[in-house]
C-alpha cells in the first residue's frame, strides 16, 4: 500500500504546484476594527483594535474577556487612518515584559509609547507608560502606523509623509522631518532611547538622527523576513501605483522615492535627485481597475511549515478590492506577482505570523481573524460516490468525516505522511466517530479512507 500512496502523491502534488493560491478560513470573531496581529513569542495572538485596545486570542480561537490594554480615552480614532495603529514586543519580553505602541494622541500627533505587562501576564499595566517619541501630524491621515524589531534588535518605525495628497509639503524627502520616513531606534536602555551609530544621517546635520530610509507615501505595514532578516514595505499610492519595497538591513540611507516617484513611475520631480539614488519597487500593480484597487495591506514572507506550496512567497492584500496578492519568487531575484479574490468583503487592514510563522488576516469592517492556507490542499482523490469530507480541516485534536450513509461507511482510516510512511491505522463503526490527531506533528498528512464496500479514497489532512 506504501507504494500505491507514492504514486498517488506523484500523480497528485504536480497539479497542486501549477495552481497555487491562499485562502482565508475564519479563525474568530468579534473585533471591532481590528488593525495589528502580534504574537510575544508564545501561542498567545494580540489583535490591536483601532479605538484603543489590545486584546488576547488562544490558539483556537478563543478571545479573553478582559483586554490585554485599553487606553482608549489617550486615543484619538475619529479620521479614518487614526487611532492605535501598531504594537511590537520587545525582543527579550519574556525576561522584560516590556511593549511598544504606535498610537495617534487626542491633539492628533504620532506617539510612540512603551508598556509593560503587569503580574498577570494577560493584562498589561496602563499606568506604566513611558512616551519615547511625539511626531507632529498636520493631517489626519497619512500616519503609517507599523512597528516591528529587525534582527537586530532595533525597533523600526514606519511614519507616512503627514497626510493631504502629493505630499504638498515635501515632508517625505525632508531630512529634517520624520515623517514619510522609516525611523530606527535603539530601546535597550532602561529608560527611553539611544540612536544607532549606524543610523545614515548620524552626525550629519543634512538629516534627523533617528531616520533609517525615507521617500514613502503611507507605508501600510512593515514585516521582516524570519528567514533573511529582510525588510517589507507595502506603500500606498496616489492615485497610480500601489507598491512594494524590500531591502536588506544591513544597508541604510535608502530613498524610496516619493514624492518624486509614484512606484516607478514620474510623480513630481521639482527639486529631486537623480533616479539613481532612488530605490525602487520590487513590486507594484495598478490603482483602480475592476475589480477596483486601491490601497496595498503589506504582509509578511510566508515561513511557516504547513503549506510548502507557497513557502517564501510574499502574501499582502488590497484592501479595496479584497484580493489577497502574492509575490512569488522568480528567476534573478524578481518576483510574479498575482491577485486573486479573497471571495470575503472584510478589508484586509493587516497580516500577523504566529509564533510557528503560520499567517492571519484581519478584516476591518466585519471584526473577522482569518487564517491564511493553500486551498489547492484540499483537492481531492475520491473514488467512492459519496463526497466525503474531513473536518475541521485542520484539525486541531481530531477530525470526523462527513457525508456518510448506511448503504457506504467508512469502516477504516489510514494515515500517512507526505514521503509515504504508515502512520496510523483506525478501524470505525460509528458514522459520528472522531479520529484523533492529537499525537500528530504539525503539518500536512495524506488520509486513506475505505468504506466498506472496499472503495477507497484519499484526502489532505492539515494538523495544526
Amino acid at each position: 500500500m506504501k507504494t500505491k500512496i507514492q504514486l498517488l502523491l506523484a500523480l497528485l502534488f504536480p497539479i497542486l504546484l501549477c495552481a497555487q493560491g491562499v485562502a482565508l478560513q475564519q479563525f474568530a470573531t468579534g473585533f471591532s476594527r481590528p488593525i495589528d496581529i502580534k504574537h510575544a513569542n508564545d501561542s498567545r495572538l494580540f489583535i490591536v483594535e483601532q479605538d484603543g485596545i489590545i486584546k488576547i486570542l488562544d490558539d483556537q480561537g478563543n478571545t479573553n474577556s478582559t483586554p490585554f490594554l485599553d487606553i482608549d480615552a489617550r486615543v484619538r480614532s475619529t479620521s479614518n487612518e487614526q487611532g492605535l495603529l501598531g504594537l511590537a514586543f520587545d525582543p527579550n519580553y519574556a525576561t522584560n515584559n516590556r511593549f511598544y505602541v504606535n498610537y495617534i494622541n487626542i491633539s492628533g500627533d504620532t506617539v510612540i509609547a512603551r508598556f509593560t505587562t503587569s503580574s498577570n501576564p494577560d493584562i498589561a499595566d496602563d499606568t506604566s507608560e513611558e512616551i519615547l517619541l511625539t511626531v507632529s501630524q498636520p493631517y489626519t491621515n497619512h500616519n503609517g502606523g507599523s512597528l516591528a524589531f529587525g534582527t537586530d534588535g532595533y525597533l523600526y518605525i514606519a511614519l507616512g509623509d503627514g497626510g493631504s495628497g502629493g505630499d504638498p509639503d515635501n515632508y517625505a524627502q525632508n531630512l529634517q522631518s520624520h515623517l514619510g520616513k522609516i525611523l530606527r531606534i535603539d530601546v535597550s536602555g532602561a529608560t527611553g532611547y539611544t540612536v544607532p551609530a549606524t543610523n545614515p544621517f548620524v552626525g550629519n546635520v543634512a538629516g534627523l538622527d533617528e531616520i533609517w530610509s525615507y521617500g514613502l507615501r503611507n507605508p501600510w505595514k512593515i514585516s521582516f523576513d524570519s528567514d533573511n532578516g529582510e525588510l517589507w514595505i507595502g506603500d500606498v499610492g496616489q492615485n497610480n501605483r500601489e507598491e512594494i519595497n524590500n531591502v536588506p538591513i544591513a544597508n541604510a540611507g535608502y530613498n524610496f522615492g516619493w514624492r518624486c516617484y509614484e512606484g516607478n513611475a514620474t510623480y513630481n520631480t521639482a527639486g529631486c535627485p537623480a533616479a539613481t539614488t532612488t530605490t525602487f519597487p520590487v513590486a507594484e500593480y495598478n490603482y483602480g481597475g475592476s475589480p477596483f484597487r486601491c490601497s496595498i495591506t503589506g504582509g509578511y514572507i510566508y515561513r511557516g511549515n504547513m503549506y510548502p506550496n507557497i513557502q517564501g512567497w510574499y502574501i499582502f492584500a488590497d484592501y479595496c478590492s479584497n484580493e489577497i496578492g502574492l509575490l512569488e519568487p522568480a528567476s534573478g531575484n524578481t518576483w510574479n506577482l498575482t491577485m486573486t479574490g479573497s471571495g470575503f468583503s472584510a478589508n484586509i487592514s493587516t497580516f500577523g505570523e504566529d509564533m510557528n510563522k503560520e499567517l492571519y488576516a484581519a478584516g476591518l469592517s466585519n471584526g473577522t481573524i482569518y487564517k491564511i492556507f493553500d486551498p489547492t490542499l484540499g483537492i481531492e482523490e475520491n473514488s467512492l460516490t459519496n463526497n466525503y469530507q474531513l473536518y475541521p480541516n485542520p484539525a486541531n485534536d481530531y477530525f470526523q468525516i462527513s457525508n456518510q450513509n448506511t448503504a457506504s461507511q467508512i469502516k477504516e482510516v489510514v494515515i500517512y505522511s507526505l514521503n509515504g510512511k504508515l502512520i496510523s491505522t483506525r478501524r470505525i463503526s460509528t458514522e459520528n466517530q472522531k479520529i484523533t490527531t492529537d499525537k500528530l506533528s504539525n503539518g500536512i498528512y495524506i488520509v486513506q479512507l475505505t468504506s466498506n464496500n472496499d472503495a477507497v479514497s484519499y484526502h489532505k489532512l492539515i494538523k495544526n
